[in-house]
């Protein structure tokens, strides 16, 4: 009997969270640990922990939190401490209480801190009230942090405050440290390198004249919202196209670029874009199925890069300028200089509700695996 190989070509698609465990860069960062509730009647729980921190930072904070998921999508009770922050220096004791009850799936708790600074966590406790009324221990693992760290993580801890979504956070470390409570140790996060930007103000930009100060502000504050809400997507994400009549998030940031280099010319120099700068913007400008080919296959920092260059650029000019520039028409439009800069204002914003909105409705990553099998 002659042999006959056959060449079977299996595609086996995983669902996989590797997007979910890479490193990202934040303002703070969060440590918990899970269990399971299961219960017929209300019970009161409390998380207590040591904390203290080091900071000469006004924004620094840290403190403890929980969280209860219902058995149908939700949250039943959330406290992170973020109205009552701990800012002192001593090591003090903290409570978080709440209730789980027959629609409570599990209970989430840890620590959070927030900023540039030093923060220390130590000996956590949770109790859970049991049949009698009574508020007794559960017990915690690695709950004074007396472990050591296994390649840079907390032993039985996880970073992040979702189930299966592990969150490095670049501008953070991790140590043991010798100053415990209890024990011989408690844990260290130490944030470094964030920048912290003053938020809940218009106007008022040093260098910048009122009204010119004010469309700054603005225009940053609209422009920090959109790069929290992209600056962490990986590719897969940055270059998702939901439909062929939708477009990819990363080229709806070099979208936003493009737009105000479009009006940084219109305004500052009086003119249209020249055949070489139309030929470098112009199918980000306009988008279309030019744009969804032309501006894929770049990380998101790519193209953020691009937009804070573009933006370094405006605000520099914007600040040689003054208000009566800032209310003369443009060229031979009927709309002012500060007009086309609302425009651009405004732009962001709509463009950011499209953002949001496409950002949500990225399906899971799929790994497609090719394994060959030869059959006689």
């Amino acid at each position: 009997m002659k042999k006959v190989f056959y060449l079977f070509l299996l595609f086996c698609v995983v669902t996989t969270n590797a997007q979910d465990q890479r490193v990202i860069s934040n303002d703070w960062v969060a440590f918990r640990q899970t269990i399971d509730v299961q219960t017929k009647v209300k019970k009161k729980f409390k998380v207590v922990a040591s904390v203290k921190v080091e900071s000469n930072e006004p924004k620094a904070w840290a403190g403890i939190w929980s969280r209860v998921d219902k058995k149908t999508e939700g949250v039943d009770f959330f406290d992170n401490m973020e109205d009552r922050p701990i800012k002192s220096n001593s090591w003090q004791t903290y409570t978080v209480e709440g209730t789980i009850d027959e629609n409570s799936k599990a209970l989430n708790f840890g620590g959070i801190c927030s900023y540039n600074g030093k923060f220390y966590f130590d000996k956590f406790e949770l109790f859970i009230e049991n049949a009698k009324g009574v508020l007794e221990p559960y017990g915690i693992m690695n709950a004074g942090f007396e472990m050591p760290l296994k390649n840079g993580e907390i032993q039985k801890w996880e970073f992040g405050v979702e189930k299966g979504k592990v969150r490095k956070v670049k501008e953070y470390a991790v140590f043991m440290d010798k100053s415990a409570v209890a024990g011989n140790s408690s844990l260290l996060l130490e944030g470094t390198g964030i920048v912290v930007k003053e938020t809940g103000k218009i106007g008022n930009v040093e260098g910048a004249s009122p009204q010119i100060g004010a469309m700054i502000s603005m225009l940053e504050d609209l422009k920090d919202r959109v790069e929290r809400t992209v600056k962490n997507m990986n590719q897969y994400e940055t270059d998702y196209l939901h439909d062929e009549k939708a477009n990819r998030i990363g080229s709806l940031i070099m979208h936003l670029a493009a737009a105000e280099k479009y009006y940084q010319v219109l305004t500052f120099e009086n003119r249209e874009f020249t055949p070489e700068e139309k030929a470098k913007w112009g199918t980000a400008l306009d988008l279309d199925k030019g744009g969804r080919d032309e501006w894929k296959g770049h990380e998101m920092q790519y193209y953020l890069d691009i937009y804070n260059e573009v933006r370094n650029k405006t605000i520099a000019e914007l600040k040689k300028r003054d208000d009566v520039w800032f209310n003369q028409l443009v060229m031979k439009e009927e709309v002012t200089n500060h007009y086309c800069w609302f425009h651009v204002m405004e732009h962001q914003s709509s463009h950011l509700g499209q953002i949001l909105f496409l950002k949500k409705r990225i399906p899971p990553q799929k790994e497609i695996i090719l394994e060959q099998k030869i059959k006689n």
